[in-house]
């Protein structure tokens, strides 16, 4: 088996099916596996793609594990050289998959490489990587610095400035959207930390990569169409997400003596973008409801990895 493909779907049937099908018509040189894990959808994603594709092996959860644990759950059914994570609301372009693989074949030290994505009207989407949160980029992000100068190398860094992706480069993170990963080197670091629920699990998963000596990178030949947070239910519910996961890696990785600063500069951040919010009479503002659930994602996930019993998994596959 060339590549194990697992895709974590959450009510997004006909997205889930237009992905798969894409994934199969542009990746017929290489041998697939592909694995769905349903998040309890409830929305007929299990029984379409059953129907539609007998081949993939389905795993339908009684409730919503969350991305990271889910992702965990079907990577453990895999018996590929190569585990590629591919979102479920994405359209895999021709030779997309191979040519990640042909990628990290002919570079072992990467480690980790995706690719370039793009927006539904064509247009780039820089969200298929990004810089790793540093105290410069959470100071820049508190003063409101990276609103006032998005895509700048210096003010905006996680952005990685106006890199268009159509370059190969080293980068800090590959974004779960699209990431291939080497086998051996996924089991090595255990998979993603089920303490994330979503978003932030594969900044994790880059930087415990960095820390052994691989260089995560993206190459342009890879590109797929990503419809971003398509799973996320609404904008506020998305963003106490993305602060919980960021909360959760200062708290992991940053030394005892920064992490007071690094959570501290967040909450500046977040807390002047609410008052920008509030002076606009935006009061449904997402940066408004982020604020008034700072006690939460403050915390982050618990210290210890989150391990609560998985529901034993219904297979539909006939």
């Amino acid at each position: 088996m060339d590549v194990s493909v697992v895709i974590v779907s959450y009510r997004t049937r006909d997205l889930t099916v237009a992905c798969i099908e894409s994934l199969l018509e542009t990746s017929q040189a290489l041998a697939l596996e592909v694995i769905l894990v349903d998040n309890a959808s409830e929305d007929g994603t299990v029984e379409a793609v059953q129907q539609r594709f007998p081949s993939v092996d389905v795993v339908a959860l009684d409730h919503n594990i969350g991305f990271a644990r889910a992702v965990n759950l079907g990577a453990a059914r895999t018996a590929g050289r190569y585990l590629l994570l591919l979102n479920p609301d994405t359209v895999v372009h021709a030779g997309a998959v191979a040519a990640l693989v042909d990628f990290l074949a002919a570079d072992p030290g990467t480690g980790i490489v995706g690719g370039r994505t793009l927006r539904a009207d064509g247009s780039v989407d820089p969200s298929s990587c990004w810089g790793a949160p540093t105290p410069w980029s959470l100071a820049c992000f508190a003063v409101g610095a990276t609103a006032a100068f998005r895509h700048n190398p210096v003010l905006d860094p996680e952005s990685l400035g106006r890199w268009p992706r159509d370059s190969i480069r080293a980068v800090d993170v590959v974004t779960g959207c699209l990431l291939l990963i080497d086998h051996d080197l996924w089991r090595q670091l255990g998979g993603f930390d089920p303490r994330f629920f979503m978003y932030g699990e594969d900044v994790d998963l880059c930087l415990r990569a960095r820390r052994l000596g691989f260089r995560p990178a993206i190459t342009p030949a890879a590109t797929i169409t990503h419809l971003v947070g398509a799973s996320s239910e609404t904008s506020g519910a998305k963003r106490r997400l993305v602060l919980t996961g960021k909360a959760t890696l200062i708290r992991k990785h940053w030394s005892p003596t920064m992490t007071p600063a690094g959570l501290t500069f967040l909450l500046a951040g977040v807390g002047l973008r609410a008052a920008v919010g509030r002076a606009r009479r935006r009061p449904s503002n997402q940066w408004v409801h982020a604020w008034r659930h700072r006690r939460s994602w403050m915390r982050g996930y618990d210290a210890a990895p989150l391990i609560l019993p998985v529901p034993e998994p219904r297979s539909v596959r006939p």
